[in-house]
């Protein structure tokens, strides 16, 4: 029988603090997670130069930007609604808006709707309706494809998944040309094989987290030595496919020598981190996130040179 001291006061628990105006709005904005719109729209305006063959129109280039931004945060949030469950459980993304119970599940779904109503009108209107219908894909195909089809149920998640985050090559293509191409197609193949090496060295860093929540990332599933494995086939695939776009879109020398080179020193990380790999399972050996955000910085430049070809020959 347990013994409880009735003679001792109840120790009173603390209120919780009072939520500010700031916090709610910081909160809202979390929700559409604003450096995966960022790194959205990396590959959108890049694409619009290229089309262009020179400066688009600025007007056109801002209601491209904010009809994408919204469209990226609502699929975003739309993503946090859904896994809020998960979102609670896991290192990484506890204290988001919604695990933090700062906003409620239904204001969110709410505030994910209002985004892509008004993404979806912005383009239609100031951009042009192809675009508007691009966009409305890559959401849709997020939210249902990849967040409630996809990622619990199989290893493949993001590399199928990840289709959703090649679109904004096509709208920024279309945004200017009205039309798609195999130009824009090839910027959006780049993306889509550099996704997974992306993605797997993040997973590999919190795979304890997704292993925690049942969410079969390749990390959990596979040993590193294989997760390795699979980011340099990806990886080498990805450098020959930003290659092509030179004879398919008939680029100037700017761009295939900036992917070459950005292309070869991606490979020795990649290579350099699966040979860390073998052998041992231990992350502070492995260092996976040196290669994520390689990454990152390999697709900025990527994009950047895509940008400056036009421009400068």
């Amino acid at each position: 029988m347990t013994y409880v001291d009735e003679s001792r006061p109840a120790v009173q628990q603390p209120e919780p603090a009072p939520v500010s105006l700031k916090d709610v709005v910081s909160a809202y904005v979390g929700l559409t997670k604003p450096r995966v719109i960022e790194l959205l729209l990396l590959t959108t305006v890049p694409v619009m130069f290229f089309a262009e063959r020179g400066v688009p129109a600025l007007g056109l280039v801002a209601a491209t930007v904010v009809g994408g931004a919204l469209s990226a945060g609502s699929a975003s949030a739309y993503n946090c609604v859904y896994d809020r469950d998960i979102d609670e459980q896991m290192r990484r993304t506890r204290r988001r808006a919604l695990p933090r119970h700062v906003v409620t599940p239904t204001s969110a779904l709410v505030f994910a709707t209002v985004l892509m109503v008004v993404s979806t009108v912005v383009l239609a209107l100031w951009v042009n309706p192809l675009s508007a219908v691009l966009s409305v894909a890559a959401n849709a195909f997020y939210v249902f494809g990849y967040t409630m089809l996809l990622k619990r149920r199989t290893t493949q998640n993001i590399v199928w998944g990840g289709i959703a985050g090649c679109f904004p090559a096509l709208i920024g293509w279309t945004a200017v040309t009205g039309e798609l191409s195999w130009v824009p197609i090839v910027l959006f193949a780049v993306v889509f094989f550099w996704t997974p090496p992306h993605t797997w060295a993040l997973a590999l860093r919190y795979r304890e987290d997704y292993a925690n929540v049942d969410v079969p990332m390749l990390p959990v599933v596979k040993p590193a030595a294989e997760v390795g494995r699979q980011i340099v086939l990806y990886s080498w695939v990805m450098v020959a496919t930003s290659l092509l776009l030179w004879p398919v879109a008939g680029t100037g020398f700017v761009y295939p020598v900036v992917a070459a080179v950005l292309g070869g020193v991606f490979l020795v990380q990649a290579h350099k981190m699966w040979a860390r790999a073998r052998g041992t399972e231990d992350l502070s050996v492995i260092q996976p996130m040196r290669l994520f955000h390689h990454s990152n910085l390999y697709l900025s430049l990527l994009f950047v040179a895509v940008a400056l070809d036009p421009l400068l020959f």
